[in-house]
């Protein structure tokens, strides 16, 4: 297989993780994407990944509830660990050795994250899961996302979603919204096109990490997105 990518920082949106559910993990959806991560590491492609837990909890939203906003968020990081756990198991399951950090402590639930740590277990082929957000309230992990994908030094980030790249308008309400191939971070910037909250994709920008949108609830998309398939939506630094 041939690709210009021998290290990736993947992001799953929680909100993913619950399929059709509505709520919470559905079991076939773990599955289905475990697989096309074992897919490409049996390729020799080395694989970070953080989860999101909007799915669960989604610390913002606490605040509406009454729950304090610090204390939201670090419900959010435990919600983040819990997809990780069901992530780490499946891989597990499908004899993918993989290792869970989280950015708080929480042995033994998963080790402390380092990003030394985690730079070798990628380097032994292991996927490196690296959960809890960045430990601290009041960044969302898609920052956690940008700064694991700048501190591992992946090659690109990307963008698992459920939907097929970026458009210039809201494709659910708008039939005519456009697609893009491909988009600098000035014109994300100048079109305010919400691809991540405004720290990740200034983190991204500052550090010329490339990020690839794209669709991972449809099977075989990841191995298509690495090996130059024309799905998903590059975003890049000219």
């Amino acid at each position: 297989m041939i690709t210009p990518y021998k290290r990736v920082l993947l992001k799953l949106s929680g909100e993913s993780l619950m399929g059709e559910k509505g709520y919470g993990i559905d079991a076939e959806k773990v599955k289905s994407y475990a697989e096309q991560i074992k897919e490409i590491v049996n390729t020799g492609i080395r694989v970070g990944i953080v989860i999101g837990g909007g799915n669960i909890f989604r610390g913002i939203s606490g605040e509406t509830a009454g729950v304090d906003r610090v204390k939201g968020d670090q419900m959010g990081m435990l919600a983040t660990v819990i997809n990780s756990l069901a992530l780490q198991s499946e891989l597990e399951r499908k004899g993918v050795t993989a290792r869970l950090f989280t950015a708080i402590k929480m042995e033994p639930i998963g080790e402390m994250y380092s990003k030394q740590k985690a730079i070798d277990a990628l380097r032994q082929n292991e996927v490196a899961i690296m959960a809890a957000g960045t430990g601290n309230p009041f960044f969302t992990t898609d920052t956690a996302s940008a700064l694991r994908a700048i501190e591992i030094q992946a090659d690109v980030m990307l963008k698992g979603t459920r939907v097929d790249g970026i458009y210039d308008d809201d494709p659910e309400k708008n039939p005519n919204a456009i697609r893009f191939d491909k988009i600098t971070y000035d014109e994300v910037y100048k079109r305010g096109l919400k691809i991540m909250d405004l720290t990740a994709t200034t983190m991204c920008k500052e550090n010329n990490m490339p990020i690839i949108v794209f669709d991972m609830d449809t099977p075989g998309n990841l191995k298509k997105v690495l090996t130059g398939g024309k799905i998903g939506t590059l975003v890049y630094q000219e």
